[in-house]
């Protein structure tokens, strides 16, 4: 509830940019500019040239908001967004606020000031779901905006997607991927782009209707990894959810073989026992995959909770689609 539809909100993180999927403002400034912000009350900004992009077209099974921005990130190219304002439309309402929050966050990848996903009818259902009141007039793009790029993404189009080293724009359709059979050391889910509740409950979704179909632990000498999101989220994880036929997120995870760390991303930037070592591949839901990032020669490759689920029981890099699984909105839907 601290961040609010209509506020701008500076801070010192580059994933500031996530409050965008609220209807808010949300731009990485850095310690310095932050702490001179503390000191005077003012945080200066030069305002960015706009982009819109604007989501037509009907979801496709299996595809949530981590496939749409890393197929957004590879159309985009070499020079991503330039450091533009990116404005996004979804006209059909399809993108749930975790889909949002993962396309906002990653415009810190896509190299833009900041994305933003104007308030609509979504926006409102969840805050008011949450309990927080809305405490500014709605904030939306008159009908004489203008934008130095307007673009349509034609949701379609879009497959599972896996991003291969070295940049989240160098992604290809996760079934490509999948013929050519990639191993991997490591599968890690969470960080700030894919840690929250509904992030960690689309990987247990495809775990338990893979163990329904026979398929119940992990294939291979890899490690499964799964890094929630907040500590909050942590407790979360431990209550039945009733998705789950009354399974908890955490016991469906370890009953496949997962280990759940404490709340952190560490390995997101090659910190800690989980980081890669020189020759080691992973398969993660986190933000970046540049070279080194993860850990001095390691090779990171990024994707969806689900993807990276399906990849853990499968024993290489693919889609839920591989394990056998049929798409099922009700069942598999977040």
């Amino acid at each position: 509830g601290l961040v609010l539809p209509g506020g701008f909100y500076p801070g010192a993180d580059s994933h500031s940019r996530a409050y965008g999927a609220y209807g808010a403002v949300g731009i990485g400034v850095g310690s310095t500019t932050l702490g001179f912000g503390w000191a005077t009350g003012y945080v200066y900004v030069t305002v960015a040239k706009q982009r819109r992009v604007a989501f037509r077209g009907r979801l496709q099974p299996w595809v949530s908001g981590k496939d749409i921005v890393l197929k957004l990130l590879s159309g985009w190219g070499v020079k991503q967004s330039q450091g533009m304002s990116v404005e996004f439309q979804d006209e059909g309402g399809q993108l749930p606020i975790p889909y949002r929050n993962t396309i906002a966050n990653m415009m810190a990848e896509a190299e833009a000031m900041n994305g933003i996903f104007p308030q609509d009818a979504v926006t409102d259902a969840w805050f008011q779901d949450h309990g927080f009141k809305l405490r500014y007039p709605r904030v939306t793009p008159g009908e004489d905006a203008v934008y130095e790029l307007d673009e349509t993404l034609d949701l379609t189009s879009v497959a599972p997607m896996i991003a291969k080293p070295f940049s989240p724009g160098n992604a290809y359709p996760a079934e490509e991927v999948a013929v050519e059979r990639l191993t991997f050391h490591k599968a890690m889910i969470g960080s700030c782009t894919n840690g929250g509740y509904d992030d960690l409950l689309s990987a247990a979704l495809v775990l338990r209707g893979a163990r329904a179909m026979g398929i119940d632990r992990v294939k291979g000498k890899h490690e499964f990894i799964v890094f929630p999101g907040s500590g909050t989220v942590k407790l979360q994880i431990e209550n039945p959810d009733p998705r789950l036929g009354g399974e908890s997120i955490a016991g469906v995870l370890r009953g496949a073989g997962a280990e759940i760390r404490e709340s952190w991303c560490g390995p997101c930037f090659g910190q800690g026992p989980d980081a890669l070592d020189e020759g080691e591949r992973a398969i993660t839901s986190f933000n970046r995959n540049w070279q080194n990032r993860m850990g001095v020669g390691g090779e990171g490759y990024l994707a969806s909770p689900a993807v990276v689920a399906a990849s853990a029981l499968a024993g290489y890099m693919a889609p839920p689609s591989e394990l056998g699984l049929v798409w099922d909105p009700e069942a598999f839907g977040v």
